[in-house]
Parts: C-alpha cells; sequence; structure tokens
C-alpha cells in the first residue's frame, strides 16, 4: 500500500468529511423514525464546473440528513434556494422495500450555516 499522509487520515488509516457548499432544495422534510426521534431530510444543490458539465446536467443535487436538534431548528430557518455550508460525513443507508434490499448514499449533517449573499 502506498504511503499515508498522516495529517489527512485518523487513527485508523481513513477518512470520511464532506463540505458543501450550495443552495437549499426545494424541500425540507422532519420524519419520525420508529425509535421516536426526528430527522430532518433535504438537499443541496451544487454547481458543477463547466468543464465537467455533460448534456443538460449542470448540478447535482446532493441528499442530505440531520438528527441534531440545533440542526434542525437551523433549517427551519432557511428557505428554498438561499445559500447554505454544510459540513458533514458521507453515509450509506440501507433498508428493506418491495423488491428487496435498497441503499442510498446521503450526508449526515453535523454543521449547517446559512450563507448571505454579497450585496
Amino acid at each position: 500500500m502506498a504511503d499515508q499522509p498522516r495529517a489527512l487520515i485518523g487513527a485508523s488509516g481513513t477518512h470520511n468529511e464532506v463540505r458543501l457548499i450550495g443552495r437549499l432544495g426545494s424541500t425540507t422534510e422532519q420524519r419520525q423514525l420508529p425509535s421516536g426521534d426526528v430527522i430532518a431530510v433535504f438537499s443541496v444543490v451544487v454547481d458543477r464546473p463547466v468543464r465537467e458539465q455533460w448534456g443538460r446536467t449542470k448540478v447535482d443535487t446532493i441528499a442530505c440528513q440531520a438528527m441534531r436538534p440545533v440542526i434542525i431548528a437551523r433549517l427551519a430557518l432557511v428557505d428554498p434556494g438561499q445559500w447554505v455550508k454544510v459540513e458533514g460525513v458521507l453515509r450509506r443507508r440501507f433498508w428493506r422495500g418491495g423488491s428487496g434490499l435498497a441503499s442510498s448514499m446521503e450526508v449526515e449533517v453535523r454543521q449547517l450555516a446559512r450563507i448571505k449573499a454579497e450585496q
């Protein structure tokens, strides 16, 4: 295995960190889990650089979820289309559906801040 830069990785030898700056997607939904916990499910829309645009795809819509009450409360103060900075970790979520086991990747949000547009 190639040498790994120690300043960039954790004790386990790996690192999972996501930082997004984009616009809040059109819908934010709160869901109550069977445990009684509440999560917020939303998306962040990020423009693709021109050199990475193929066909009509100009943006990526990144699925996000937040479990911390302070982040859920802060999210309620942000309108769709407003700029946000999101930090968290990438998670793969599994569930059983009608056609069997399914999964998706999403950002588990640990920090969220609204970014004010420049005047």
